[in-house]
């Protein structure tokens, strides 16, 4: 594959995490063109002419959009953020009925605009949705996918670098399994730097022992909860880890992600979407990665996805 020239994201539904995700995609320059795409055409427009305000500061990037699906003709990859809000308290998978059902009727349609494209499912629960789509748009497994733990394992490497006193980009650590409420830090492959991370010990702090590894573990599982109860909604970290995502693929970047597909026989798990190690390309999915799982992480590796896949058998995918 190739790096894609002259690239398109569209992105479907103009709330607080399209538009968000529009934003960053725009400021980083992530595809030349951007659409906007939502039933709410007094918003949606509102949104695409407040985002095209700002042209003059964002690059090459061009904004554009509307409440007709052919904005969406031709992109390289579709982001699909539409779906009900999740409230204070809900799990992610309480959503799942009304989504599955949204997304029965939108696939078809964004397939007949945009048949070559890579879908990306960034709204939740992405991880039965991510199966939902690709039954309803009969598209290859590798086209399809979500955001899956992308998000979390971002909260995660920021935890651990400010415990550590290091940078970001310094921590090697994913979160892997459901985007919810069974999803885990993949513990025995996390480094900092070349350390393994329950070596590390850095001058005037103590070490990571285990029940503060726990505890940052459940920061992050907790932490969408605590920013809806907050604010109403997470959008902005969310819009800039679609933003990335969308580049890996317009850039071929093969870029190893913890983006959530449709496994085949990993860990013995099949036909359940989860997250794990990625490689992603423009071709969308490139390789799932087997790595190292000690014997807890495989047994929480399967719990997540029995909860995931009896989510799936209840509606009847």
């Amino acid at each position: 594959m190739a790096v894609i020239e002259n690239s398109k994201i569209a992105i479907v539904g103009a709330g607080a995490v399209g538009t968000s995700l529009a934003y960053a995609a725009l400021l980083r320059e992530s595809a030349r063109e951007v659409a906007l795409y939502d039933i709410r055409a007094e918003r949606v427009e509102a949104e695409v002419l407040d985002l095209a305000h700002g042209a003059m500061f964002t690059g090459t990037s061009r904004i554009m959009g509307g409440a007709d699906l052919a904005v969406v003709r031709d992109a390289n990859v579709v982001i699909i953020t539409a779906g009900a809000k999740q409230q204070p308290g809900q799990s992610r998978l309480d959503l799942a009925g009304a989504n599955v059902a949204m997304l029965r009727g939108l696939m078809p349609s964004l397939v007949e605009q945009a048949p070559d494209a890579v879908y990306v499912l960034v709204t939740n629960p992405c991880d039965v949705l991510t199966v939902a789509a690709r039954e309803f748009g009969g598209l290859p497994a590798n086209r399809v996918f979500s955001s899956g733990t992308v998000l979390d394992t971002s909260r995660l490497r920021w935890l651990l670098a400010e415990r550590a006193g290091v940078a970001t980009s310094s921590v090697h650590a994913m979160i892997v399994g459901e985007h919810g409420d069974t999803e885990f830090p993949l513990w025995s492959q996390s480094r900092i730097g070349p350390i393994p991370i329950r070596e590390w010990a850095a001058e005037g702090r103590p070490p990571l022992d285990q029940q503060e590894l726990d505890r940052i573990a459940d920061d992050v599982m907790h932490a969408a909860y605590r920013v809806i109860e907050g604010k109403g909604a997470t959008n902005f970290a969310i819009g800039v880890t679609g933003a990335r995502i969308a580049e890996a693929i317009l850039r071929d970047e093969r870029a190893i992600l913890p983006v959530s597909s449709i496994l085949d026989d990993y860990l013995g798990v099949s036909g359940v979407a989860l997250s794990v190690p990625t490689i992603v390309d423009s071709s969308g999915i490139a390789e799932v990665l087997h790595v190292p799982f000690d014997e807890g992480e495989k047994q929480r590796f399967q719990r997540s996805a029995s909860v995931v896949a009896d989510t799936i058998a209840s509606l009847g995918l």
